[in-house]
């Protein structure tokens, strides 16, 4: 590209980031029993075309972990981690205007396909920011570890939780991550800091069984109702905080969902028990144990024989800091306020690979630099404007510089 212009250098590096995305979009990544083949041999392709060093892991047969590393200035200081996920989730093809791994890119410049917003996007900008700023013959005083996981959409048992507690991780030694956020509808981006905490509890609720035609005190069915109301009352007043507090986002609350239920054998016949699950996603201001002790509580008012027990049930994580003790928040906001991007810092109200890096100390944010879009995350028709994408990858030029300074100051 020596004799091009720079405008046209630019126009090609634009052209091949677009076609990279395209390409990783139309591997077909998908849940339940994700092959990752196709997503490592195409990762490998980039880390050769951009002449960095790979490494594919294995910490689980079938799970993958990809390193693509470029080495900083001063390669002894701690290095950044830029996280992204290969899976995506389930589709329901015939919902779709295109086929969901087919990426097409219609004349307004929307590319559809699943994992367009969540999140082979971000991955992509990752490696093309980098890509870019190597083209100027930027070099960065910290090393960047891109790293690719498995299984983020189911929980991440196989994937990121099992990686930081490697020797593999440690031997990163990262000190700062980058990882996905959410797209925004409007010309505000989501900033997360931090993750509200998964509970997934299953009521038992046991009672007398006997014919349909009865009217049998202390049955299954009267446990359910009250237990049923109590949690909708909850639920209630965790709807009134955000509709009295416009600032307040979703992930500012705890929400309850009730998500399975079962019980009953036959039409006319009462069962000896019903159980239901609730999905629960607790705000990081509420106490654990008092929540604890109020499901408790229901239980007792609700019959004889009613308790509970949590299939998942994870403790409060220290959100990461947005304040001066963070040297690499600073140099974020720094950088995206120069850049004039809004930013609105909260809570994310779902679970990422976030919470296993903020677990073992390792302060994380989450920002995908995707605004003025519908948010369609595990949707139908989930699309990304190719303006947008490329305009984040510009964004990426910029943080990742501002954030690979942030000068060494232990000692």
């Amino acid at each position: 590209m020596s004799s091009l212009s720079a405008d046209q250098k630019q126009a090609a590096l634009e052209t091949q980031a677009v076609n990279n995305l395209r390409e990783y979009l139309q591997i077909p990544s998908v849940h339940p029993n994700v092959n990752y083949d196709g997503c490592v041999k195409f990762l490998e392709k980039q880390a050769k075309s951009l002449g960095l060093p790979i490494q594919v892991h294995e910490i689980v047969k079938g799970k993958p972990v990809v390193i693509i590393s470029w080495v900083g200035r001063e390669p002894s200081l701690p290095s950044i981690m830029l996280n992204s996920h290969m899976d995506v989730v389930p589709v329901f093809e015939d919902k779709w205007t295109y086929k969901p791994f087919s990426a097409h890119m219609d004349e307004q410049g929307n590319i559809y396909a699943r994992g367009a917003q969540d999140m082979k996007s971000v991955g992509i900008q990752y490696l093309e920011a980098i890509r870019w700023l190597m083209s100027k013959g930027v070099t960065l005083r910290r090393t960047l570890h891109v790293t690719f996981v498995p299984d983020e959409e189911i929980g991440g048992k196989d994937g990121m939780a099992v990686f930081v507690k490697t020797n593999l991780f440690k031997n990163l030694n990262v000190c700062f991550a980058l990882d996905e956020g959410m797209a925004s509808e409007t010309d505000v981006f989501a900033l997360y800091y931090g993750e509200r905490s998964i509970w997934q509890v299953m009521f038992y609720c046991p009672g007398h069984t006997g014919h349909g035609s009865l009217l049998l005190e202390n049955t299954p069915g009267e446990k359910v109702a009250y237990l049923l109301k109590k949690i909708y009352e909850f639920r209630k007043t965790q709807q009134d905080k955000l509709t009295d507090n416009p600032d307040m986002t979703l992930g500012d609350v705890t929400t309850v969902n009730v998500t399975k239920l079962n019980g009953g054998v036959q039409n006319n016949v009462i069962p000896p028990e019903f159980t239901f699950v609730m999905d629960s996603r607790i705000a990081l201001s509420v106490d654990l144990q008092k929540y604890e002790e109020m499901l408790n509580r229901w239980c007792q008012e609700a019959g004889q024989g009613v308790h509970f027990k949590v299939d998942k049930k994870q403790m409060h994580i220290p959100a990461t800091k947005l304040d001066a003790t963070n040297p690499f928040w600073m140099a974020f906001k720094e950088v995206t306020d120069r850049l004039g991007l809004k930013l609105k810092p909260q809570v994310f109200p779902g679970g990422t690979d976030s919470r296993y890096l903020r677990a073992v100390g390792i302060p994380a944010l989450g920002f995908s630099p995707i605004n003025n879009t519908p948010i369609l995350l595990h949707d139908n028709d989930e699309f990304l404007n190719r303006c947008t994408f490329v305009r984040g990858i510009r964004y990426y030029c910029d943080i990742l510089q501002q954030v690979a300074e942030v000068e060494e100051r232990s000692g």
